[in-house]
């Protein structure tokens, strides 16, 4: 079974490889190997079904709404589809789909429709990819492609948006910080990820801190 495990496990890897090939550089497959080693580190320390970690860290960006239209759905159709020539069971196809269409941050005050310990797992990981000194790069990398200004003094952070008004924003990258980044430590699950977090959050804290002192040539 295990063997059957690590096999499955590499098919995956190559089917998330060639899918996000072309794909932005902070939604790649370097952060989908980054998630996934940090998520199987986090189910390390905890009670989980480690298959549907790893299928759900490999499969959880497959089709990120945000680069396809916003269709929310698109990426859990991928993913099953994928599991289904797997031939694997139906419980374990239908839990990491619901992972999929759960593990976003999408602003505003949305609430899950579906939890367990694995969705849990994933979304630590994946958070703690989007802080720190990776979390900034791809917070700039991201705001490059959109064409977005880094930083403008006099657009404030919303920190009340929406779902709706959160997905069209079009505010400077600096916002993004406050809008999102510096919000994650706190949404932790796990003691593994609280601790990484932390580390993680002072950092940009720090930068945070020099960003101003340039932007303003406080010498």
């Amino acid at each position: 079974m295990m063997n059957n495990h690590e096999n499955l496990i590499a098919i995956t890897k190559k089917f998330v490889q060639q899918h996000l090939e072309n794909a932005e550089g902070g939604h790649d497959w370097f952060h989908i190997e980054r998630v996934y080693k940090t998520a199987v580190y986090i189910a390390s320390k905890e009670q989980a079904d480690l298959l549907v970690v790893r299928l759900g860290a490999l499969l959880h960006d497959i089709a990120d709404a945000k680069f396809h239209n916003d269709d929310e759905l698109l990426g859990g159709i991928v993913a099953r589809q994928f599991l289904e020539r797997q031939e694997l069971p139906l419980a374990i196809i239908n839990h990491v789909v619901a992972i999929i269409e759960n593990v976003s941050f999408k602003g505003g005050n949305e609430t899950e429709s579906f939890s367990s310990t694995e969705l849990k797992i994933i979304q630590d990981a994946d958070r703690l990819d989007a802080i720190g000194a990776i979390g900034i790069a791809r917070a700039f990398n991201y705001g490059g492609f959109k064409n977005r200004k880094l930083y403008d003094p006099e657009i404030s952070p919303n920190l009340n948006m929406d779902k709706e008004t959160y997905r069209k924003s079009t505010a400077p990258t600096l916002n993004h910080f406050y809008e999102k980044l510096l919000l994650l430590k706190d949404k932790m699950h796990t003691q593994t990820a609280k601790s990484i977090a932390a580390e993680r959050h002072a950092f940009m804290e720090e930068y945070l801190k020099q960003f101003y002192k340039e932007w303003d040539a406080a010498y």
